[in-house]
C-alpha cells in the first residue's frame, strides 16, 4: 500500500483511489461480526447421530408394523399386512410379548431377548400417527422399537 504525496511527474491529475480507508473499515466490521453472530445464535449444544444405513436382521419373532394415514387424515396402521384399530394393536401386542416370554422360560429367565418392534412408515404420514403406534408398543411393553427407512440412491452402507 503505497501512498504517492503529490501530483504525477507528467502534471496531470492523480486518479489512483486510496483504498486505505475501504480496508481498514472492512476490517472493523469483520471483527465487529466475528464477535456479535456467537452472541445472536444462541443453540443448545447436541451431538447429533451420524447417519448410516445399516441392514437390519429381521428374525421370526419381531413385529413389522406400517404406519401411513389415508387421503382423509386417519391414521391406519398395519400389523404385517392386516389393518389394526389402536385397541387391536396393544391387543395383539400385549399377547404377542406374553407368548414370546413365555417361550423362552418366563420373565426371568437367564438371556430373555424380547422381540423388536419395526416401524414402516410413509414420508407423509404426520407425526401424530408414528408416534401414536410408537407409544402403544412401549405401552404393550415393547422395549425396543425401530424404524425402517430406504436408503437414497446410489448410497452404499458404511459401518462407523
Amino acid at each position: 500500500m503505497a501512498m504517492s504525496a503529490g501530483p504525477a511527474e507528467d502534471g496531470s491529475p492523480m486518479s489512483d483511489i486510496n483504498t486505505t480507508p475501504l480496508v481498514d473499515v472492512m476490517l472493523v466490521l469483520l471483527i465487529i461480526f466475528l464477535i456479535t453472530v456467537p452472541v445472536v445464535i444462541q443453540t443448545v449444544p447436541v451431538k447429533l447421530p451420524n447417519v448410516v444405513f445399516e441392514p437390519t436382521t429381521t428374525k421370526p419373532e419381531n413385529v413389522a408394523l406400517t404406519v401411513r394415514a389415508s387421503p382423509t387424515g386417519v391414521c391406519e396402521v398395519y400389523w404385517g399386512q392386516t389393518p389394526v384399530t389402536a385397541q387391536e394393536l396393544i391387543d395383539r401386542a400385549v399377547v404377542k410379548l406374553r407368548k414370546e416370554i413365555d417361550r423362552q422360560g418366563g420373565p426371568n429367565a437367564p438371556g430373555l431377548e424380547l422381540p423388536e418392534v419395526h416401524i414402516r412408515g410413509d414420508v407423509n404420514t404426520p407425526y401424530r400417527c408414528i408416534g401414536g403406534a410408537v407409544y402403544t408398543m412401549q405401552r404393550a411393553g415393547f422395549t425396543r422399537v425401530g424404524f425402517i427407512s430406504e436408503p437414497p440412491a446410489g448410497f452404499t452402507s458404511a459401518r462407523l
